[in-house]
């Protein structure tokens, strides 16, 4: 093995999913400004025949956003920084290093066969589960493979102590595996019935139980894709970028704690008036609530790591995405569970209000510390300077004019639907038809596609930073210690 001083990571793996993960958020943001904008003009519908209808892209944009950009994110990024808190290069393992390869591979054939399917029409129809059996299968794969390579690197550590990041990652990769596993239990339709598809499939479970699982898995698939790597993401980037020890390493494991426990329980919030039994969606509700404390724990912590050194937000625009995102993390994580509360959810269930919460958490909280980590790891993956600062500074300030003109317009459409669809005269009777509320929304939907255009541009914008930073910015003789140089 190699001594410490001579340690020499490998980033092959990193690297490769570094640019798969710019790859699908652009076809991701891509799909989603589009359906954005045939909400508001819905002539955009008929553009490209079946193929380009919202029921027919909807899908396909979460699903390549979730699975391609994010879990593309939390690959790149472990591959990356794994091998520094664990103290251990993955050229020291050809074993390893196959694995890592081969994981990408097969990742790279689900990901696109996930996209054509899709595109098909082919689907299993269940939120954030639409994949058929036998991706299901390769999925499970992929996801076995990077278990191997985690283990297997925490096996070789140097480091005896875990680093808090590498608890987050084992969670991941736990968390979705298991929920994973029940939720897909699925029979093809041919099995069944004995006509139909070999593709097509039915789910094992039925009725209000399907529903249950469901959901179980929809919310967890938040919990473990959307919020437990990307904490894994700032505990490790922002003390690295600020040069800030993590302000309480205690409070970082009691909120690891809190949310492995709580998290799990509140996906029957998803169901509330529904078939679900009445204790079940109180239960939903009330871990819902409690979901506040370690949410808050973990974002505080973050921000308290910055504690007397706010300066640096003026001089280093990496930290001002990674300390926008733990904002936007609070926000998100406030009001997700005040639209679990019983009464709230009256009204903004089936909302716009519902994808005004998902946006302001993805855009602002998921993506923008994925782009964070990737313009940290680019100049010490690529030897090579940050190509540009000004590149930076004004994606950041367009980002962050998107999200906020994304969630305020949707806050203001799902308030004003739910009110709208409550509201009965003196008899009784509905005051306003399903179409009213439509045409009562049309500025928003159109403020909500403007927010999608300013935010893909803001994309490219740092697709062509990290372009030109690989190929063209100025070599690096030593590594930065802490802040990012950029040009």
């Amino acid at each position: 093995m190699q001594s410490n001083a001579a340690l020499e990571y490998d980033y092959s793996v990193a690297k490769l999913f570094t640019i798969t993960a710019i790859l699908f958020g652009f076809v991701g943001m891509l799909i989603g400004t589009l359906i954005a904008a045939q909400l508001a003009f819905p002539e955009l519908n008929y553009l490209l025949g079946e193929y380009g209808t919202f029921s027919r892209l909807r899908p396909l944009h979460t699903n390549v956003v979730i699975y391609g950009f994010t879990v593309s994110g939390v690959f790149a990024t472990f591959y990356y920084l794994a091998q520094r808190v664990l103290k251990v290069s993955m050229a020291e393992s050809k074993f390893i290093m196959f694995i890592g390869k081969l994981q990408f591979v097969l990742y790279m054939i689900l990901a696109v066969s996930m996209v054509v399917t899709l595109l098909l029409g082919i689907t299993a129809n269940k939120e954030y589960a639409q994949m058929e059996w036998p991706l299901d299968l390769l999925t499970v794969v992929v996801w076995v493979l990077w278990g191997v390579a985690m283990f297997g690197l925490i096996g070789m550590r140097r480091e005896k102590a875990l680093y808090i990041s590498m608890w987050y990652f084992i969670a991941c990769f736990l968390g979705v595996a298991m929920l994973y596993l029940f939720n897909n239990m699925e029979v093809p339709t041919a099995l069944v019935a004995g006509v139909g598809s070999m593709m097509h499939s039915v789910s094992m479970y039925a009725g209000t139980n399907d529903a249950l699982v469901q959901w179980w898995w929809g919310h967890n698939a938040v919990a473990f894709v959307f919020t437990v790597p990307i904490i894994a993401m700032i505990y490790y980037f922002l003390p690295k970028e600020s040069g800030q020890a993590v302000y309480s390493y205690k409070l970082s494991l009691l909120s690891f704690w809190g949310l492995m426990f709580v998290y799990l329980w509140a996906g029957s919030h998803h169901l509330l008036w529904s078939t679900v039994p009445d204790w079940m969606q109180t239960m939903g509700s009330v871990f819902s609530v409690v979901l506040i404390l370690p949410s808050w724990g973990s974002a505080i912590n973050m921000l308290l790591t910055m504690k007397g050194e706010w300066n640096q937000l003026t001089e280093n625009p990496l930290i001002k995405f990674m300390v926008l995102a733990s904002t936007f993390y609070m926000l998100s994580t406030l009001e997700g569970p005040i639209q679990a509360i019983k009464s709230v959810n009256a009204i903004a269930h089936f909302t716009d209000w519902i994808p005004g919460h998902v946006h302001d958490g993805v855009l602002g909280w998921v993506a923008f510390m994925i782009m964070a980590g990737i313009m940290h790891m680019a100049p010490r993956m690529y030897k090579r300077e940050l190509y540009s600062k000004k590149l930076v500074e004004a994606q950041f300030w367009l980002q962050t004019t998107a999200v906020v003109l994304y969630f305020t317009s949707m806050w203001i459409a799902g308030i004003t639907q739910g009110m709208m669809w409550r509201a009965v005269d003196e008899y009784g009777n509905l005051m306003y038809s399903f179409i009213d509320t439509v045409t009562v929304l049309h500025p928003y939907y159109a403020i909500r596609a403007l927010s999608g255009v300013l935010y893909l541009t803001g994309f490219l914008m740092f697709a062509y930073n990290i372009y030109k930073t690989a190929t063209a910015g100025r070599k690096l003789e030593n590594e930065p210690q802490f802040r990012t140089p950029m040009a």
